[in-house]
């Protein structure tokens, strides 16, 4: 029987009435299933109006919370404060993040054990008393374990990580979100989100030889780039579609995360259906065959697309080329065929270092299969990797029966390292060999991020995206110009051997088995435990409210830093080793901005103090302002805080009293992490005013007094030669969010509710 099986059926019964509602609400028109799943899933209950895209904010209630363990931490600590005995809803946390890849599953595994101990028992104990099921360090990667136990069609879901998009392959609406809106939910509370556009992609025709589900949204992400998905749900449909593996539309779903999307999702079909019922579940099969006209858009939709959907892109699975995309940015596709060019063309290093399949995004028995299928071939041919090859396994359940089918030997016997079913290299927990000499290289994974540093720490490793079975035909040939589909390779005969296209299983033929899934259940009663932080801990920390508003204007702040250009919630607040410190506010806050570029200086982690007229790192700086009671603000470049929810990126500059930011746009978790934690997060009217920042301005905030919905805001700037400037500030504060101001956080205002 599948986890919450009660509060399932409970959804898909209210299903018909709510849609009918919907209809009505929307005068008739077809809906997609996008609309189907948000008017379901309404706070209030059945809908009553039509909601504007892109403009309307609307409450919603999840059916479910995940939450892995680096962003859990904080969650858990702000859920601490809430008041509240037990989790409203079906709510998780998984151990994935914290364990570093380095020598093999194992003695890594093991190592994180000794490492993170405290970290973990922290976790294991607040979930047990809160009513929440924890997923112990090996169980798997949190994307591929919700895909695999939690996942419904038609469901809603958030989770504090940004790929928690990977739920949309089980057709569900997955957002990632920070940890103060999880806290919300789990607080038994509305969770509020701006009413989304919608891309439709139509998928025609079926994909044959070396094209893989990757490669759909590879594709997709260099004709959207970064930030053309922000503020829109992708829907995935067409006979293409259906043709998918429900594993393969995770991946798609996945890496939706990379064009900015809120999220993205496929229908209810047939590959639903026969993962579901492999994977345990029959019984949601059985609830969901019910409903199933609800749990897919209208066939008028799909029909007409272009009349449903602010945007449409139409992709030919036929004639659809395998990508790679990178480096340093997942936009940046390129087709196989025209890769050599492009090497030459950036200078990239030809030669590969490294090979890595897994991730949340491509570790799926389905993936690993097709991943071995060219392994087998290359030690069946004479062939040896010329790049080293690491396997991740996305869960426990998968690595088991990966290894029973004799999977994984098959990767053994081409040398390859298997590490922990973990994140590992893909969020920069990789101990990796000769990084530290930051030498330019290339690698290649299956990942969804290349940011740069990301994966090694090493600024000058060019990482590059693709799909399992590519990545395994690159580590084979060691050679980011090799095309697998045309070229030939040297065995150890001396012979011009070719690799044939991938073959691969999309489900066990034996089904999957596992010993020891690693789930821990919590205490039916947890009223009487207790969970206990060491004041002394320099890895947890307990939480103090942040100060309210004082009704004032702000003035007299000074800039704390201008970046320049791309600015990721990894320059902002990296993660790598920093991941120790996720429950310890004041530890991480060592990391503000640490890898933001200066745009007066063009370094990093190099500011002015204006009080002192010294250059000193970012985080020191923030401190010293904060100590003389000097607010500061930070200014950005657009899609400010693209990539991970982690709203450390706005808790530290809070912690460390920065009051504003304001930036050309920004990525749209990251702006409303800002709100969350009770800042100011505005950009400018008129993006060329960025260019009036100057180094040692003062700013003042003219009519911060008059904070109110849809009206801008005046910002002073006084130069240090008596000249002025005044800008106006955009910014998209609703009535509910500015008392979310004014209480100082988003939580202060839970808590005040609460003690009324």
């Amino acid at each position: 029987m599948a986890f919450d099986i009660d509060m399932i059926k409970a959804v898909y019964e209210r299903y018909p009435e709510r849609i009918a509602a919907a209809r009505k609400a929307v005068n008739n028109k077809p809906l997609t299933l996008s609309e189907k799943i948000l008017y379901t899933h309404l706070w209030d209950g059945n809908p009553t109006q039509e909601f504007e895209r892109g403009a309307s904010y609307v409450d919603f209630a999840p059916d479910r919370v995940a939450m892995q363990d680096a962003t859990a931490q904080m969650a858990l600590l702000q859920f601490m404060q809430a008041g509240k005995d037990k989790v409203a809803v079906p709510s998780t946390a998984h151990a994935d993040h914290l364990i570093l890849a380095k020598l093999g599953a194992d003695k890594d595994l093991q190592e994180s054990l000794n490492k993170n101990n405290e970290v973990f028992n922290f976790l294991s104990s607040v979930c047990n008393k809160y009513g929440i099921g924890f997923w112990k360090p090996g169980a798997g990667i949190i994307h591929q374990v919700v895909l695999e136990n939690y996942a419904f069609p038609g469901g809603m879901m958030i989770g504090t990580d940004s790929h928690t998009v990977n739920a949309g392959g089980l057709g569900m609406v997955a957002v990632g979100v920070g940890g103060a809106d999880a806290v919300d939910v789990m607080a038994g509370m509305a969770w509020e989100l701006k009413f989304p556009k919608l891309i439709g992609v139509k998928l025609t025709g079926k994909m044959n030889g070396w094209t893989a589900p990757k490669d759909v949204i590879l594709k997709v992400a260099g004709i959207l780039t970064v930030k053309g998905g922000t503020g829109c749900i992708v829907e995935y449909f067409g006979e293409g579609a259906e043709s998918l593996s429900c594993t393969g539309k995770g991946t798609i779903c996945n890496m939706g995360a990379e064009i900015g999307a809120t999220t993205s999702t496929f229908g209810y079909d047939d590959s639903m259906r026969r993962y579901l019922k492999a994977t345990g579940r029959a019984d949601v099969v059985e609830l969901a065959d019910q409903v199933a006209e609800h749990l897919t858009g209208d066939p008028e939709v799909y029909a007409n697309p272009e009349q449903y959907f602010d945007q449409v892109i139409e992709i030919n699975l036929d004639e659809l080329m395998p990508h790679i995309n990178g480096p340093f940015t997942p936009d940046l596709a390129t087709p196989i065929n025209e890769m050599k060019a492009a090497v030459a063309k950036g200078g990239w290093p030809q030669k590969l270092e490294w090979g890595l399949i897994g991730s949340c995004t491509n570790s799926s028995y389905e993936d690993l299969t097709r991943a071995a299928s060219i392994a087998k071939q290359a030690v069946d041919k004479g062939l040896v990797t010329k790049a080293e090859f690491g396997i991740n396994p996305g869960s426990e359940q998968v690595r088991y029966t990966a290894e029973r089918d004799g999977i994984l030997k098959v990767f053994e016997d081409l040398n390859a390292t298997i590490f922990t079913n973990a994140c590992g290299p893909c969020i920069g927990q990789w101990d990796r060999a000769g990084a530290d000499k930051q030498e330019k290289n290339s690698i290649i994974h299956s990942f969804n991020r290349n940011f740069s540093k990301r994966a090694d720490g090493n600024p000058n490793t060019h990482a590059f995206v693709s799909s399992p079975e590519i990545v395994a035909a690159m580590a084979i040939a060691g050679d980011l110009t090799f095309n697998p589909l045309t070229d030939t390779l040297t065995n150890d005969k001396g012979e011009q051997v070719k690799l044939d296209p991938p073959t691969g299983m999309e489900l066990p033929e034996r089904g999957f088995d596992v010993e020891d899934n690693g789930y821990q259940a919590p205490a039916k009663d947890g009223s009487t435990l207790e969970v206990i932080v060491n004041p002394d801990s320099d890895r947890l920390q307990l939480l103090t409210p942040f100060e309210p508003w004082d009704g004032q204007n702000i003035n007299g702040a000074k800039l704390l830093i201008k970046a320049f250009g791309k600015c990721t919630t990894d320059h902002i607040s990296m993660a790598g080793p920093w991941l120790r410190y996720r429950g310890h506010l004041d530890n991480i806050s060592n990391n503000l901005l640490i890898g933001a570029v200066n745009a007066f200086n063009k370094e990093t982690n190099k500011v002015v103090n204006q009080l002192t007229g010294e250059t000193g790192e970012v985080p020191a700086t923030a401190r010293a302002y904060k100590a003389a009671g000097v607010p500061s603000i930070v200014v950005g470049d657009h899609n400010y805080g693209e990539g991970s929810s982690r709203e450390h990126a706005a808790m530290e500059p809070r912690h460390l009293g920065v009051q504003a930011v304001i930036v050309k746009s920004f990525a749209r978790i990251h702006e409303t992490n800002l709100k969350k934690q009770g800042m100011l997060g505005l950009t400018f009217a008129n993006e060329s005013d960025y260019d009036l920042v100057r180094e040692d301005d003062t700013f003042n905030f003219i009519d911060l007094v008059d904070f109110a919905p849809g009206k801008q805001l005046t910002l002073e700037l006084v130069h240090s030669d008596g000249s002025k400037d005044a800008i106006r500030l955009n910014h998209t504060y609703n009535a509910q969010q500015i008392e979310w101001f004014k209480a100082g956080s988003a939580l202060n205002l839970i808590k005040l509710s609460a003690a009324q």
